[in-house]
């Protein structure tokens, strides 16, 4: 467990109905409660940003467990953001990629507006032009 001030990190995934609040309230594209219910469990890692008893932040690790991952679901209630609670987050995920995935993963994420700034400060770096990251939408 980490702790700034009054947040602290908690390594866990989020609940259902924490993940599907904090994915709303912080802008995220929804998704179904049956999607989060079989979506979730299948976390490689995840943490909670807790204020008090209250989840007010996230962020998870996705993957094949072995191969390639993808970070997630990073997101703060509205609230609590600019107070640097997103280094927390991914400080968090950091040392769980640096310390306890194959040293030959490849890990992924897809930056929204300016987090690119955040998430460079980690050591991920824009792929683009050698590729270029795509996405489908299922409906």
């Amino acid at each position: 467990m980490t702790q700034h001030g009054d947040y602290r990190i908690e390594s866990h995934v989020p609940g259902i109905d924490d993940y599907l609040r904090l994915r709303q309230a912080s802008g995220l594209s929804p998704f179904t409660r049956e999607a989060a219910e079989k979506g979730l469990p299948n976390s490689i890692f995840g943490v909670c940003l807790m204020s008090g008893d209250t989840v007010i932040g996230m962020g998870r690790i996705i993957g094949d467990g072995g191969c390639f991952f993808q970070v997630t679901d990073i997101a703060i209630m509205p609230e609590h953001q600019g107070r640097g609670l997103g280094k927390m987050i991914m400080a968090a995920l950091t040392d769980h990629i640096e310390n306890q995935l194959p040293k030959t993963a490849y890990v992924s994420l897809i930056a929204d507006g300016p987090a690119n700034h955040l998430y460079r400060q980690f050591g991920f770096v824009e792929t683009a032009p050698r590729s270029v990251g795509m996405a489908r939408n299922v409906a």
